[in-house]
């Protein structure tokens, strides 16, 4: 018997003003005791909503609408909160997406724990306290600890605290929801070997949610694919990375490459997921697949066993059909169209660009109240560089490098305590009042978190309008005319379908395009990307990256780009520099520092992604964004009752 038993699972959110939205739909799986399960697909494709569902922590107005979840035999489905709560935390826990949002602020680490312990166990205050010390200890993290808050812990401490509290009791299952998004490399790492290690010795079994394919390809035993509310593939880790049976998975695999190769491209699925109030009746990636054919239009294709796991797609289906009866496998799929690789990027152009904003001997610390005592920290030390026109410099470093200090500095925000930030003939360090209003208008900035970064309140209209009034002295009707204009820039096409939504009315990608436009609105000389990509879907980042290229090569923009992320810093930047406390430890052409770092910290920050080996894929990508199917297959009767045959 399976630990979980997922059997035709629907998850419906319904209220009294909107159609029923069915976000999870027969969806069935089992979880066998100690294995590691992924579960991946794009944002809004039911993970979440899943795993929420597996642990009874489904919000209103989410109702499991059909289906059954088993946990040791037992329905949990319909369970009374009562008995939920006896076998939460001991037998069932989980690790949130947001480490500071699942710790009580106001709670001493300690007080987080012994909350638990108090309820679930019969230990005393003092076999309690030792117990804490002992889990803090095994996610490294020293037990002195415990007497912080979550505040004055960094965000790897804290998702380590929410680790270790999930594993207090010792439970059978763990789910993991997005655990080390907004991460840097180097605590992902850190992170995740912790858990695997924990995994090993204590064989719980768990399911991590996350859109880090590398990483879940990385852990995982097995690989669950939803798209669009359904399961579309279910496939053994080390399998799909040789052979990824449904073309959605490619799509994903696509976004996934070696930063480290000689030559690096990457790819995205175009088009959206369907819109779930009216679910199609037929294949639901249908609109967006390159190998669609006649019955994808027309029949739902069921989850059914081919090669060493089971997909839903009719193309898939015919392959397995074929190559059973040739005694052949499918080949793994080959290299389609990259939308966006270094040989098509700005940087072919080799231009050499003129001096924008040059940095000398920057210097910056902060002063910070520890009880009685001041601690001294070194934020930025002794920096150099230079932006340049039409020229991309990539800053990378983990989490308190000082990367978003420089940024800072760069748009007057903060001033430095030694050294000299210049724009043409003007001393940024030295302006102030009405001078540092102007030199903002040069340097734009394009946030982490679009979601965060745009008022929810106003129109896209309104948030475009304002830097064009503000800053360019435009009427209202000429900034209305520029705000559509903005909107074509930028990609979002037709400008009127968008101008008059509101943030959440939009998508991921939508929604950090409009923060670039926003950026774009003064015509600025300088744009300061701060983990623009971080945030959001593999599927959108390569679109992103594509449009600030776009911007760079066109408008000739100088361009900060802060990241973690080697792979996209590879693809993006014309030179790099590596960052660690605050010091340039390593700077250079992007090619060479990632193919060939000097410094220990750089080759650390590599090594700390997750190498995928892929037989017969070509150098730098893992998969594609285009699914090959095998040519001229001959018409097989089809388990959605159908005779087709690949179109020629």
């Amino acid at each position: 018997m399976a630990l979980l038993e997922v059997e035709e699972l629907d998850i419906t959110y319904a209220t009294k003003t909107r159609p029923p939205l069915l976000a999870v739909r027969n969806v069935s799986f089992e979880l066998q005791a100690g294995e590691f399960i992924g579960l991946v697909g794009e944002s809004g494709s039911g993970k979440s909503t899943l795993g929420n569902a597996l642990i009874r922590l489904l919000q209103p107005p989410g109702v499991i609408s059909g289906g059954a979840v088993r946990f040791e035999g037992k329905d949990i489905t319909h369970m009374p909160e009562g008995q939920l709560r006896e076998i939460r935390w001991r037998d069932i826990s989980t690790v949130f997406q947001s480490s500071m949002n699942a710790l009580n602020p106001v709670y001493r680490i300690e007080q987080q724990f012994s909350d638990v312990m108090d309820e679930k166990t019969d230990l005393n205050k003092g076999q309690i306290r030792d117990r804490i010390a002992e889990l803090l200890q095994m996610v490294k993290i020293d037990p002195s600890f415990m007497r912080f808050y979550p505040h004055e812990l960094s965000g790897g401490m804290r998702q380590r605290v929410n680790l270790a509290l999930a594993l207090a009791l010792q439970p059978k299952f763990v789910l993991l929801d997005e655990p080390t998004t907004g991460l840097d490399v180097l605590v992902q790492k850190e992170i995740m070997a912790n858990l695997k290690e924990l995994q090993r010795k204590q064989g719980f079994a768990v399911i991590l949610i996350t859109h880090d394919l590398g990483t879940v390809l990385d852990v995982s035993d097995r690989v669950l694919v939803m798209y669009a509310g359904e399961l579309v593939e279910d496939s053994p880790a080390d399998s799909m990375l040789d052979h990824a049976i449904h073309p959605y998975t490619h799509g994903l695999m696509g976004s996934y490459a070696d930063p480290a190769a000689e030559d690096v491209a990457i790819s995205y699925i175009p088009g959206r997921p369907p819109d779930l109030t009216n679910p199609p009746k037929a294949c639901p990636y249908a609109p967006r697949c390159p190998e669609a054919i006649q019955i994808c239009w027309q029949v739902k294709p069921p989850l059914v066993p081919m090669w060493d796991g089971r997909a839903a797609c009719h193309v898939a289906e015919m392959q397995w059909h074929n190559k059973q009866q040739r005694g052949a496998r499918v080949e793994a799929p080959r290299l389609v169209d990259a939308a966006f690789s270094e040989s098509t990027s700005h940087k072919a152009l080799q231009r050499e660009g003129e001096e924008v904003l040059r940095l000398v001997h920057i210097c910056k610390t902060y002063h910070r109240r520890q009880g009685l005592k001041t601690a001294v920290v070194q934020a930025v030390d002794d920096v150099n560089f230079t932006l340049r026109a039409g020229h991309v410099t990539g800053l990378v470093g983990q989490s308190g490098s000082g990367k978003s200090t420089i940024a800072r500095l760069l748009t007057g925000i903060e001033q430095p305590d030694s050294g000299e930030i210049w724009f043409g003939q003007q001393r940024v360090d030295r302006l102030n009042g009405g001078e540092l209003k102007k030199y903002r208008k040069h340097v734009q900035y394009v946030f982490q978190d679009p979601f965060a970064a745009l008022n929810p309140a106003h129109t896209v209209e309104y948030l475009l309008i304002r830097p064009l009034m503000n800053y360019m002295g435009m009427s209202a009707a000429d900034a209305r005319k520029g705000a559509l204009e903005l909107l074509e820039r930028v990609g979002l096409s037709p400008p009127e379908r968008f101008i008059t939504k509101r943030q959440h009315q939009l998508s991921g990608g939508q929604r950090q395009r409009i923060v670039v436009a926003r950026a774009l609105a003064p015509e600025p000389e300088i744009i300061i990307a701060d983990e623009p990509i971080s945030s959001l879907d593999v599927s959108i980042r390569a679109e992103i990256l594509q449009l600030l290229d776009k911007l760079v090569r066109e408008q000739e923009i100088a361009m900060l780009y802060i990241t973690h992320d080697l792979l996209s810093a590879r693809l993006l930047s014309d030179e790099i520099l590596v960052l660690n406390a605050g010091r340039v430890v390593e700077q250079g052409p992007a090619k060479q520092i990632i193919r060939q770092p000097k410094d220990e910290y750089t080759r650390l920050l590599l090594d700390a992604i997750p190498k995928l080996d892929v037989e017969g894929q070509p150098t730098g990508q893992l998969g594609q964004g285009g699914f090959i199917p095998t040519p001229e297959l001959e018409p097989v009767q089809l388990t959605g009752g159908r005779n087709s045959s690949v179109a020629p």
